[in-house]
């Protein structure tokens, strides 16, 4: 009889391992376990650490960001600068074809004094 008893045991074990279906063909579910919302809080300290480490993730993000905007803009004005300078050599050299070279020369001087006396 002690290994009969032993024996069922293990088999109850099996049992509601795998549960199977029941007699009118529904499936067994697990039991289920108490509601408790408030099981999965933290404390005080871990969640104040936690928005420390975040901040610190979004102010590195932000100055990482920034740092990648500023060298956009470095590039683009870089472009814009040579733009700038292909399109006044271009009108000079158009000037040339047109006026007298010493003429353009002193053009060039002045809107250049000119230039420098505005900014």
């Amino acid at each position: 009889m002690s290994e009969a008893v032993e024996t069922q045991p293990p088999a109850a074990d099996t049992v509601s391992a795998v549960k199977g279906m029941k007699k009118n063909g529904k499936q067994w579910h697990d039991n289920k376990t108490a509601f408790r919302p408030r099981a999965n809080q933290t404390s005080w300290d871990k969640r104040t650490a936690e928005r420390k480490a975040l901040a610190a993730t979004k102010a590195k993000e932000k100055e990482l960001k920034e740092e990648k905007e500023t060298e956009r803009q470095r590039r683009i004005d870089a472009i814009k600068t040579k733009r700038a300078a292909k399109e006044e050599r271009e009108r000079f050299q158009k000037m040339e074809e047109k006026m007298h070279k010493r003429r353009v020369e002193r053009l060039k001087r002045r809107e250049k004094r000119n230039k420098m006396l505005k900014s």
